[in-house]
């Protein structure tokens, strides 16, 4: 069972478009409804590849009891904290060539008694856990600590934790060695100070983050593929994409993925890689099933093409 952690999910629609506009009424092509947040996208893929999964998340207001009723619908189970604000709303607005908009809520802000309440939550609800995936941005009233406290908790308890946010919060839970940290390429350079420009930079930036506490590092470099630096070694993975239809949720699909493999090894990130590929296949933030998958279409190697420019550097 993967348990996935919350802090501020959002209730998500996506809208496609012909071309975004600006100042010009659109119509939509295709709309779609679907509850979100890092989180929560991850336990809609472990659910979407049949695996058990339990959503720990505030929920506050209609737009929570909307999220809650999504998520039921889907076969997830769900531990909601009550809140006394509003869930958020987002808004994504996605082109045919694969550029997304998006339109992001604050979100409510939480007391120290719902913060307390989400991390007693979150240890109430963990026995059993193969895995408590902790995601996303903090709300406002948490401070960046709130996922270090959570993630030496979690240890306390013999649960192992893998972390999905950036900034102070990642950097503040790095002393407490989560298991595996899952940053994109652009929040790996803000980690590190520096600029990303090769496949050798972010292998640089990876180490530094294992040297500053983290155990495994699984990095996303876009239409690059992944990297996953870990104590067996260092290994590369990419796979070959057509056409993007959305990236709204891929890299939620990927840690689903990797955590459903094991959580460590070439197995996992080739794993990580095919639910990526396969989720921006398809609209609005929708999770792969396992037909969606293509593992032959994934390469997997040690071989690290450190010399690699970055389709997408990081400034």
């Amino acid at each position: 069972m993967i348990l996935t952690v919350t802090p501020n999910p959002s209730l998500d629609r996506t809208y496609e478009v012909a071309s975004l506009d600006r100042g010009e009424v659109i119509r939509a092509t295709g709309d779609r409804m679907d509850p979100g947040g890092k989180g929560v996208n991850v336990s809609r893929a472990v659910a979407a590849a049949g695996r058990r999964t339990l959503a720990v998340l505030p929920l506050g207001g209609t737009p929570g009891a909307f999220v809650a009723q999504l998520l039921g619908e889907q076969g997830i189970e769900v531990a909601p904290v009550d809140v006394a604000g509003q869930t958020r709303s987002n808004i994504s607005v996605a082109e045919p060539d694969g550029t997304l908009t998006k339109i992001n809520a604050a979100g409510p802000e939480l007391s120290a008694a719902e913060s307390e309440l989400l991390l007693a939550t979150v240890r109430n609800r963990s026995l059993g856990a193969d895995w408590i995936a902790c995601c996303g941005s903090l709300p406002r009233g948490l401070r960046p600590s709130w996922y270090a406290e959570l993630v030496a908790r979690a240890h306390a308890a013999g649960a192992r934790i893998a972390l999905d946010t950036s900034g102070p919060a990642l950097l503040a839970a790095l002393r407490e060695h989560p298991d595996v940290v899952k940053p994109n390429a652009e929040e790996l350079s803000e980690a590190v100070g520096r600029p990303l420009a090769t496949v050798g930079d972010a292998v640089k930036a990876a180490e530094e983050l294992r040297e500053q506490g983290a155990r495994a590092v699984l990095a996303s470099l876009g239409a690059d593929g992944q990297l996953l630096v870990e104590d067996s070694g260092t290994y590369f993975a990419s796979a070959h994409v057509d056409a993007v239809r959305s990236n709204v949720g891929a890299g939620d699909s990927s840690l689903a993925g990797f955590l459903i493999a094991g959580g460590s090894g070439p197995e996992a990130l080739a794993s990580a890689v095919a639910h990526g590929a396969a989720a921006v296949r398809l609209p609005g933030s929708v999770m792969p099933t396992p037909a969606d998958l293509d593992p032959s279409a994934v390469t997997v190697t040690a071989d690290v093409p450190l010399d690699r420019v970055l389709t997408e550097p990081v400034e």
